[in-house]
């Protein structure tokens, strides 16, 4: 039996592999995966990792020297990922989609909150205050909601937004065909959005497309909300933007550095990161952990197409939802292994 390498492993992934694993012996590890820790999977085939890992070159050269064949990530985004360095060592594979509902509805579940302060209501009427001072949201209804990004989770926010009576425009440098989305320009979503939600992979192009410049062209009051990428977001220049009240609240469910913190209990430890700290005590900010994705029908995909994948892997049958490094690079030649039906290398 193939064994395989479970990093970060939590009670809620156990629950669905196990229930759902029938072929590989898997091997639960709490730790992270980075250089240092890549020797707990000495005699595994493949390793199972998550979007807080550190999977740089020397980690993949130390799974390399070890025998590891395969990379199996849990989740949608890779950026982690040193990918060009692993190309030629070890495949890598991903869940490319598990649940578009779950983040689009996480999404609209913090402006909901954040909007209704129903957060800081909950907190007052725990300490029987039922003052309303302080509480007024505005209406939905009516509101521009700017989405940047039109993948599967964008379309699912644009339709729940509809749902509200909101009117919607959207960005993306790859619309959808025949779609009845209203496009526009970056500068447009900023000058005329009441709400801007972020729903675009992490990339060299998009990294701080939310940074001081574009504050400043923002609607006084907008509120942001981004359950993608933290680094998406200049952290530094939306704190500025809290204070000068240019942004009027900010739901987020990533940060640029959550992988020193996140999916772990730090409530008895001092957070080093000055950064952090002021985001979480300001009350028109409201920060999850990274748990947009955190629904029962969500976790089964996720263990289901894993499981898909590594079959596929050790079955040497073509890796439907491989990474590679050319593919996205645009570095792709006219003889590409995957225009031919293969995997990018064997």
């Amino acid at each position: 039996m193939i064994k395989l390498a479970f990093f970060d492993a939590k009670p809620y992934d156990k629950k669905w592999f196990d229930k759902l694993n029938t072929k590989y012996e898997i091997v639960y590890f709490e730790n992270k995966l980075t250089l240092t820790t890549t020797q707990l999977a000495k005699g595994c085939g493949a390793v199972c990792a998550f979007v807080n890992d550190e999977i740089t070159a020397a980690t993949i050269d130390a799974l390399h020297e070890i025998g590891v064949k395969l990379i199996a990530m849990r989740c949608a985004g890779y950026n982690n990922v040193d990918v060009e360095s692993a190309y030629g060592k070890i495949n890598i594979v991903r869940v490319p989609a598990y649940s578009p509902h779950a983040i689009a509805e996480h999404a609209m579940a913090l402006l909901l909150t954040l909007n209704r302060k129903l957060h800081r209501a909950y907190n007052r009427t725990r300490d029987f205050n039922f003052s309303l001072v302080g509480l007024s949201g505005m209406d939905l209804y009516g509101k521009t909601a700017g989405v940047v990004g039109t993948g599967q989770i964008g379309r699912v926010f644009i339709s729940i937004c509809r749902g509200f009576g909101m009117n919607v425009i959207a960005y993306d440098p790859y619309p959808v065909k025949d779609s009845d989305i209203t496009y526009t320009d970056l500068n447009t979503i900023f000058k005329e959005s009441h709400i801007i939600s972020l729903h675009c992979p992490l990339t060299d192009q998009t990294k701080h497309i939310l940074d001081a410049e574009a504050f400043s062209r923002m609607r006084t009051g907008v509120i942001i909300i981004n359950t993608s990428r933290g680094a998406l977001i200049d952290t530094a220049a939306l704190l500025d933007s809290l204070s000068s009240e240019k942004v009027g609240g900010a739901g987020l469910d990533v940060y640029e550095e959550e992988s020193d913190f996140f999916y772990q209990d730090l409530s008895g430890t001092i957070i080093k990161d000055d950064i952090l700290a002021l985001l979480v005590s300001r009350p028109n900010v409201l920060l999850t952990s990274h748990q947009a994705f955190l629904t029962e029908e969500a976790l089964a995909n996720i263990a289901e197409t894993t499981l898909k994948n590594l079959d596929e892997f050790f079955n040497n049958d073509m890796l439907v939802n491989e990474i590679c490094y050319l593919c996205d690079s645009g570095k792709v030649a006219d003889n590409c292994r995957r225009t031919r039906v293969e995997r990018c290398f064997k």
